[in-house]
């Protein structure tokens, strides 16, 4: 599988994070809108159906859970929704987490790298990551490190960025990936090159299968995953056995 995130210019891993670490707070004063305009809003189906998926995790009152690369908190706050206990949130990028705690999550937030967790080995339940993963700098390390921290019998849930099977809706996706979207990113944001980098970066991603397979090699049981808007994303859902 492709290593990790390669944004303009990072030549090493160090020069990839810290180039989407500034990319991400650049963008984060608008990045909710951003991301319904450009998603027709469909971006909160997505994560509700997340949510539905780990529901099972959120009804259980001693489950640890976090949610990894939280941003501005949108899958945060949908988790807390439907659980009574805290869920932690974490991310790398300071502003995105001041722009979490403006929406009043109450769950605990902490900054951390996630290939480096400042957490202990087995220590939690359930890890959520929402179109963050795609940005890690070595997947592999990214999944080792969810291996590490969680618990056997927990679970990883990927929501991200996938390939559209069909190749009459990909070429559509595709036009509109790397034609459009970039000219409105940058016009919302100012940042044209965050939302060329955004494109490049899913078109780069391994696929759905390719990503289980990393995950099953990794040492997870089973992994499967959901295809959801004709496969534009795609939710993984990876056990620890």
């Amino acid at each position: 599988m492709t290593k990790g995130t390669t944004p303009p210019g990072a030549r090493t891993e160090e020069e990839a994070a810290l180039w989407v670490r500034g990319m991400f707070a650049d963008v984060a004063p608008r990045y909710d809108l951003l991301n319904r305009v450009l998603s027709f809003q469909i971006d909160q189906l997505w994560r509700a159906h997340t949510v539905r998926r780990v529901q099972a995790y959120l009804d259980n009152p001693a489950a640890r859970i976090l949610d990894l690369c939280c941003g501005t908190g949108d899958l945060l706050l949908a988790l807390e929704k439907r659980r009574r206990g805290p869920v932690l949130g974490a991310d790398f990028c300071h502003p995105m987490l001041t722009a979490s705690q403006s929406k009043r999550a109450r769950s605990p937030l902490f900054e951390a790298d996630a290939l480096s967790l400042p957490l202990a080995d087995a220590s939690l339940d359930l890890i959520t990551c929402a179109f963050g993963f795609r940005n890690f700098a070595n997947y592999r390390k990214g999944i080792a490190e969810l291996h590490r921290v969680l618990r056997p019998g927990g679970a990883a849930a990927i929501l991200e960025f996938s390939t559209p099977p069909n190749k009459a809706f990909r070429a559509l996706y595709n036009f509109y990936s790397l034609q459009i979207l970039p000219r409105i990113g940058a016009l919302l944001s100012g940042r044209r090159d965050a939302y060329t980098y955004l494109p490049e970066s899913v078109r780069k991603f391994p696929g759905a299968e390719a990503l289980a397979a990393d995950f099953r090699s990794a040492g997870f049981a089973d992994v499967t995953f959901d295809r959801l808007t004709f496969g534009i994303v795609a939710l993984h859902i990876a056990r620890k056995s």
